[in-house]
C-alpha cells in the first residue's frame, strides 16, 4: 500500500509515537500548528470520512476517547484543545487515511480559517 500513515503503522516510517494500542496509534504532526499537535489515526485503512461505516462506530469514538485521554496525560486537557477531521480537499485532507488532530496548548480563534469570500456580481 502507497499510504503514509499505513507505513507508520508497519513501522516503515518513523514517527514520534505518544500513544498505541490494538486499534490506534498517536503520534506527534511533523507540521505542528499549535505547541502540542498529535494526530490519532486507526490502524484500519479508511480513505474518509466518506468511507466510514457502521462497523467503524466504535473505531471512531475510541479514537476520540484516545484524544481526550492523551490530552489529559499532557496537561492540556483542562485549558482545552481542539479536534479535526479533515475530509476531501476543500476539506483541507492531504493523507488519504483518516486521521483526527489534536491542538492545544494556546488560545484557538474561530473561524479557523478566516477565508477571503468574493463579492456577489
Amino acid at each position: 500500500m502507497d499510504c503514509l500513515f499505513c507505513k507508520i503503522i508497519a513501522k516503515d516510517i518513523p514517527a514520534q509515537v505518544i500513544y498505541e494500542d490494538e486499534h490506534v496509534i498517536a503520534f506527534n504532526d511533523i507540521n505542528p500548528q499549535a505547541p502540542l499537535h498529535f494526530l490519532v489515526i486507526p490502524k484500519k485503512h479508511i480513505s474518509t470520512l466518506n468511507d466510514i461505516t457502521e462497523e467503524d462506530r466504535e473505531l471512531l469514538g475510541h479514537m476520540i476517547m484516545t484524544a481526550g485521554k492523551i490530552a489529559l496525560n499532557q496537561g492540556v486537557a483542562e485549558d482545552g484543545y481542539r479536534t479535526v477531521f479533515n475530509c476531501n480537499s476543500h476539506g483541507g485532507q492531504t493523507v488519504y487515511h483518516i486521521h483526527l488532530h489534536v491542538l492545544a496548548g494556546k488560545a484557538m480563534g474561530w473561524p479557523p480559517y478566516q477565508a477571503t469570500l468574493k463579492q456577489p456580481l
